[in-house]
């Protein structure tokens, strides 16, 4: 999910459920730890009468993401 939130300024449930071919509960809990450590923001809102949950990174969800990314790296350099 971080690494979508990265490159897009936000997602909505359906682009996260296509693009990482999840269920909706798997995609629900994932969200859910996110933003309890406030890495992501959650909206709901309506389009027309259809509900739509977007998310959006946080810069401390950025943050943590690139130190994550960086400490990847640096062990890949290792080996």
């Amino acid at each position: 999910m971080m690494s979508i939130l990265m490159v897009n300024e936000y997602a909505d449930f359906n682009m996260f459920k296509e693009l990482l071919d999840v269920t909706d509960g798997n995609l629900a809990s994932h969200a859910k730890a996110l933003e309890k450590e406030a890495y992501i923001v959650v909206e709901k809102r309506f389009i027309g009468r259809k509900p739509n949950t977007r998310y959006a990174a946080t810069p401390l969800g950025k943050e943590a993401f690139k130190k994550h990314i960086d400490a990847l790296e640096n062990l890949i350099k290792k080996f």
